[in-house]
């Protein structure tokens, strides 16, 4: 990985930038959480309704300890069990705004498997959105040629990388054993 690159990346998202990036599956559109004018250009690129909320993606496992912190030791076990990886869990946040909960009192949350976006995360030393790289309607953008196609002129930043497996999005699922999407 590109020390350069990931230092630009960084200062993008500081700066309330939106960026391109490769994930353990697909391209994602990535932002600070906190900062509601990104977050409603990633909105808008995807042509998203903010009801749906955003997923958050960290570089460890201490990015999530608020929200870890109120399961049941039995739900944390299996939820750090698999991190890092492609699992998403929908656990509870009071910290985290409503333009990414939806208005829930719940996030959707994942320490990457990737280890760029985890470097990323860690460089950022937070949490970060990353939603799939298509509009609304289109299939999620699995290369960096197709995710370019989608959004190139309209990011502030394209992260060169790879995905890592050829799966998809990331399966999202509640610590109640519910697979919302994906693998069973």
């Amino acid at each position: 990985m590109n020390h350069w690159h990931l230092t630009r990346a960084v200062r993008v998202l500081a700066a309330g930038g939106v960026l391109l990036h490769a994930t353990e599956g697909v391209w994602g559109l990535a932002c600070d959480p906190f900062n509601l004018n990104a977050v409603l250009k990633i909105l808008a690129l995807k042509q998203r309704d903010a009801g749906k909320g955003l997923i958050l993606v960290g570089g460890s496992v201490e990015d999530f300890a608020p929200e870890l912190a109120s399961l049941a030791d039995s739900e944390r076990v299996a939820v750090q069990a698999s991190w890092p990886g492609a699992e998403t869990w929908i656990l509870p946040s009071n910290r985290f705004p409503a333009w990414i909960t939806g208005g829930r009192d719940s996030v959707a949350v994942r320490v990457s498997g990737h280890p760029q976006v985890r470097a990323l995360c860690s460089a950022f030393a937070a949490p970060i959105v990353s939603t799939s790289a298509n509009p609304g309607g289109r299939s999620p953008a699995r290369n960096q040629f197709k995710a370019r196609a989608y959004f190139h002129e309209l990011v502030d930043y394209v992260l060169p990388g790879e995905v890592r497996e050829t799966h998809g999005p990331s399966c999202i699922r509640t610590p109640a054993g519910e697979i919302l999407r994906g693998r069973a």
